[in-house]
Protein backbone atom coordinates (compact mmCIF):
# COMPACT_ATOMS: atom_id res chain seq x y z
CA UNK A 1 0.00 0.00 0.00
CA UNK A 2 1.11 3.29 -0.80
CA UNK A 3 2.31 5.96 1.90
CA UNK A 4 -0.02 9.01 1.83
CA UNK A 5 2.50 11.08 3.11
CA UNK A 6 -0.49 12.54 6.17
CA UNK A 7 0.98 13.16 9.35
CA UNK A 8 -0.06 14.56 12.88
CA UNK A 9 -3.90 15.87 12.95
CA UNK A 10 -4.26 15.32 8.97
CA UNK A 11 -3.54 11.19 9.35
CA UNK A 12 -5.66 11.30 12.48
CA UNK A 13 -8.97 12.79 11.14
CA UNK A 14 -8.21 10.27 8.07
CA UNK A 15 -7.95 7.31 10.23
CA UNK A 16 -11.37 8.50 12.47
CA UNK A 17 -12.89 8.47 8.90
CA UNK A 18 -11.97 5.11 7.83
CA UNK A 19 -12.68 3.50 11.25
CA UNK A 20 -16.33 5.12 11.29
CA UNK A 21 -16.33 4.10 8.06
CA UNK A 22 -15.49 0.78 9.16
CA UNK A 23 -18.74 0.90 11.87
CA UNK A 24 -20.93 1.85 9.19
CA UNK A 25 -20.16 -1.10 7.39
CA UNK A 26 -20.27 -3.59 10.67
CA UNK A 27 -23.84 -2.11 10.87
CA UNK A 28 -25.10 -2.15 7.07
CA UNK A 29 -23.88 -5.45 5.92
CA UNK A 30 -23.16 -7.92 9.17
CA UNK A 31 -26.47 -9.04 11.15
CA UNK A 32 -24.25 -10.38 13.74
CA UNK A 33 -23.18 -7.42 14.82
CA UNK A 34 -25.97 -5.54 14.53
CA UNK A 35 -27.26 -8.10 17.14
CA UNK A 36 -24.34 -7.43 19.14
CA UNK A 37 -24.68 -4.33 19.21
CA UNK A 38 -28.36 -3.88 20.74
CA UNK A 39 -27.04 -6.22 23.30
CA UNK A 40 -24.43 -3.10 24.44
CA UNK A 41 -26.72 -1.02 23.94
CA UNK A 42 -28.86 -2.84 26.72
CA UNK A 43 -26.01 -4.23 28.85
CA UNK A 44 -24.35 -0.87 29.13
CA UNK A 45 -26.55 1.49 31.00
CA UNK A 46 -27.19 -1.81 32.71
CA UNK A 47 -23.30 -2.24 33.70
CA UNK A 48 -23.42 1.22 35.10
CA UNK A 49 -26.65 0.59 37.25
CA UNK A 50 -25.23 -2.73 38.44
CA UNK A 51 -21.54 -1.56 39.25
CA UNK A 52 -20.52 -1.10 42.40
CA UNK A 53 -17.33 -0.06 41.72
CA UNK A 54 -15.04 1.21 38.98
CA UNK A 55 -13.36 -1.74 38.78
CA UNK A 56 -16.23 -3.87 37.85
CA UNK A 57 -18.28 -1.19 35.54
CA UNK A 58 -14.81 -1.08 33.45
CA UNK A 59 -14.91 -5.63 33.71
CA UNK A 60 -18.95 -5.11 32.17
CA UNK A 61 -18.16 -2.64 29.94
CA UNK A 62 -15.12 -3.94 28.19
CA UNK A 63 -16.29 -7.38 27.99
CA UNK A 64 -19.31 -6.04 26.04
CA UNK A 65 -17.15 -4.19 24.03
CA UNK A 66 -14.65 -6.91 23.19
CA UNK A 67 -17.52 -8.89 21.45
CA UNK A 68 -17.99 -5.67 18.96
CA UNK A 69 -14.30 -6.08 18.65
CA UNK A 70 -14.16 -9.35 18.04
CA UNK A 71 -17.14 -9.28 15.43
CA UNK A 72 -15.61 -6.65 13.95
CA UNK A 73 -12.14 -8.91 13.06
CA UNK A 74 -14.14 -11.93 12.22
CA UNK A 75 -16.19 -10.04 9.59
CA UNK A 76 -12.73 -8.17 8.05
CA UNK A 77 -11.74 -12.18 8.28
CA UNK A 78 -14.64 -13.60 6.19
CA UNK A 79 -14.69 -10.32 4.07
CA UNK A 80 -11.15 -10.99 2.93
CA UNK A 81 -11.49 -14.82 2.65
CA UNK A 82 -14.82 -14.22 0.42
CA UNK A 83 -12.74 -11.85 -1.61
CA UNK A 84 -11.01 -14.61 -3.26
CA UNK A 85 -13.66 -16.49 -4.23
CA UNK A 86 -16.49 -19.01 -3.32
CA UNK A 87 -14.33 -22.39 -3.91
CA UNK A 88 -14.12 -24.53 -1.22
CA UNK A 89 -10.58 -24.52 0.61
CA UNK A 90 -8.94 -26.12 4.25
CA UNK A 91 -7.58 -22.24 4.50
CA UNK A 92 -10.34 -20.53 3.94
CA UNK A 93 -12.54 -22.53 5.86
CA UNK A 94 -10.06 -22.84 9.14
CA UNK A 95 -9.53 -18.90 8.70
CA UNK A 96 -13.37 -18.53 8.69
CA UNK A 97 -14.01 -21.33 11.67
CA UNK A 98 -11.12 -19.95 13.87
CA UNK A 99 -12.90 -16.20 13.87
CA UNK A 100 -16.31 -17.58 14.61
CA UNK A 101 -14.63 -19.50 17.98
CA UNK A 102 -12.90 -16.09 18.48
CA UNK A 103 -16.77 -14.64 18.73
CA UNK A 104 -17.58 -17.29 20.95
CA UNK A 105 -15.26 -17.48 23.15
CA UNK A 106 -15.86 -13.37 23.37
CA UNK A 107 -19.10 -13.73 24.55
CA UNK A 108 -18.40 -17.12 27.08
CA UNK A 109 -16.00 -14.51 28.37
CA UNK A 110 -19.22 -11.65 28.91
CA UNK A 111 -20.99 -13.90 30.33
CA UNK A 112 -18.16 -14.66 33.14
CA UNK A 113 -17.37 -11.77 33.72
CA UNK A 114 -21.34 -10.47 34.36
CA UNK A 115 -22.12 -13.97 36.25
CA UNK A 116 -18.89 -13.25 38.54
CA UNK A 117 -19.45 -8.93 38.85
CA UNK A 118 -23.36 -10.03 39.71
CA UNK A 119 -22.69 -12.93 42.06
CA UNK A 120 -19.83 -12.62 43.88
Amino acid sequence: MAKTGNTGITRILKATGYSWQGLKSACIHEAAFRQELLLAVILIPLACWLAETGVELALLIASVMLVLIIEIINSAIEAVVDRFGDELHDLSGRAKDQGSAAVALALINLVLVWLAVIFY
